[in-house]
C-alpha cells in the first residue's frame, strides 16, 4: 500500500529526513520514498507509473519534488504537501548542467543541459489539484516569494527563518495528517 508518495528533490534520494519522518508518522508501509531516475522525463514516466500502480492519495514534495508534484497532482488529480518547491528548477538547476554528486551518498550522475528543456516543457499553473505549501523565509537555494505567489490561492504556510532543507518537518507532521485526511 502507498497512501503517500514521497518526492525528492535534486541531487537527492528518496529515505531522508522527510521521508523518514513522513514514514514514522503514517507507518513505513504507507509512505513509498523511491529514488528518482536524473532525467526528468524519466522521473515523471517513473513517478506516473507508480501512481497509476500504487494509487496514492497524495504527494509530498520538496524541491524540485515540489515542481514534480505539482506537475502530477495536476494531470492525475491528487492533494499534495509541497516543502520550499521549486517554480523555475529550469532556470535555477542551469548552474549544475555538468557532473554532480549526490548529497545522500556521493554517488556521482550527470546533469544535462537538455534536462533544463524538460523542466520547462513540465511547468504547470496550480489550479485543479489542493496544495497544502510549507515555505521557509529563510530557504537559501530558491526565494520562497515564488512561490508564495504561485500557491497564492492555497493554503500556504511560512514561517521565518529556517533554510532549504526545511529541518523542522517534525513541527508540520499534524498539520500535514489533517490535510491527508481531509475530503477536497
Amino acid at each position: 500500500m502507498c497512501e503517500i508518495l514521497y518526492i525528492h528533490g535534486f541531487a537527492s534520494c528518496g529515505r531522508g529526513v522527510k521521508s523518514t519522518r513522513l514514514a514514522h508518522r503514517f507507518a513505513p508501509t504507507k509512505v513509498c520514498a523511491p529514488d528518482l531516475p536524473v532525467s526528468p522525463d524519466e522521473a515523471i514516466a517513473f513517478l506516473s507509473e507508480l501512481i497509476e500502480t500504487r494509487r496514492p492519495s497524495m504527494l509530498v514534495g520538496s524541491s524540485l519534488g515540489g515542481y514534480y508534484a505539482t506537475y502530477l497532482a495536476e494531470y492525475f488529480g491528487l492533494k499534495a504537501v509541497l516543502i520550499n518547491p521549486s517554480t523555475r528548477p529550469y532556470e535555477t538547476l542551469a548552474p549544475f548542467v555538468g557532473e554532480n554528486r549526490r548529497f545522500c551518498d556521493n554517488a556521482p550522475f550527470l546533469w544535462r543541459r537538455d534536462y533544463l528543456d524538460s523542466l520547462r516543457k513540465l511547468d504547470t499553473i496550480p489550479s485543479k489539484a489542493d496544495y497544502l505549501v510549507l515555505l521557509q523565509s529563510g530557504d537559501e537555494v530558491l526565494d520562497y516569494r515564488h512561490a508564495l505567489k504561485r500557491y497564492a490561492a492555497f493554503k500556504t504556510i511560512v514561517e521565518s527563518g529556517g533554510s532549504h532543507r526545511f529541518e523542522n518537518i517534525d513541527a508540520y507532521l499534524d498539520m500535514i495528517e489533517r490535510f491527508h485526511l481531509q475530503r477536497k
